[in-house]
């Protein structure tokens, strides 16, 4: 993990097309700004683990689904 320190109004870039900016801070919470393309999916992490439940428990009553020789 790298662990960095930023102060308000600074960035840090992700990649080529990922920044993320802290717009504020207040006590023990932050503020961050995200710029990102559409393609890229950006949650909480508390959403993105709903999500990947979400897709387990489909996955799990429909396992044809993922059998590429089911439509056949």
């Amino acid at each position: 993990m790298l662990i960095l320190s930023r102060k308000k109004g600074e960035s840090l870039i992700i990649g080529e097309d990922v920044v993320l900016t802290v717009l504020d801070v207040r006590g023990d919470k932050i503020r961050l700004g995200i710029e990102a393309p559409r393609e890229i999916p950006v949650h909480r992490m508390e959403v993105a683990e709903a999500i990947a439940r979400e897709q387990q428990v489909k996955a799990a009553s429909n396992p044809e689904a993922d059998d590429p020789l089911s439509a056949l």
